[in-house]
Parts: C-alpha cells; sequence; structure tokens
C-alpha cells in the first residue's frame, strides 16, 4: 500500500510569503541539519512538546533559496505550477555545495 503524499522530494515550492524552495528528502535533511540554519520563516512547523514527523503530508521538509531550511506545514506553502528550471538548478547546485 502506497502512502499519500501532497509533496514529493524534488518539488519545486513557494511559501505564502513568497519565497521559492526544493522540497528535501529525509536523507538530504539529515545531511544539511548541521551545515544549514533553520530560517524560521512564517509558516514553519511549531508545536511545543511535539517531535517532527515528516509525512510529506502536513510536515514538509523545505530548503530555501537563502540557504535556509524549514519544516514547513503544507498549508502554508504551494507547487509551482509552472516549471522554473533555473531557480531548480539553483537550489540543487547550493544543496550540492554544501
Amino acid at each position: 500500500m502506497k502512502r499519500k503524499a501532497a509533496f514529493e522530494p524534488g518539488d519545486l515550492v513557494r511559501s505564502f510569503t513568497g519565497h521559492f524552495g526544493l522540497v528535501l528528502s529525509t536523507k538530504t535533511l539529515e545531511n544539511i541539519r548541521g551545515k544549514a540554519r533553520q530560517g524560521r520563516k512564517p509558516g514553519h512547523f511549531f508545536a511545543p512538546g511535539c517531535a517532527e514527523k515528516i509525512d510529506y503530508l502536513i510536515q514538509v521538509p523545505v530548503f530555501f533559496e537563502d540557504g535556509t531550511f524549514d519544516i514547513m506545514r503544507s498549508m502554508n506553502i504551494k507547487a509551482v505550477p509552472e516549471d522554473l528550471e533555473e531557480r531548480r538548478a539553483k537550489l540543487e547546485e547550493m544543496l550540492r555545495n554544501m
């Protein structure tokens, strides 16, 4: 049985404040966690006493253009309908250089 997910790793998304980002896999998130700082952008997941549970349905890890990452609530990000290859390539290059 396949799990339902709103977002997939590698999707290009935009926060409601207009910041573009790339959805991360759990493995990539663990790799950059010590190298990039958490951005605390509006719409990030915050629940005192609750551990984060990456499920790509409610909590989605996103790497942003400013070099920060956040676990975002899925209701606060939207998939980018048009394919912006230059933005995606820029974000992937930033991840490779970390």
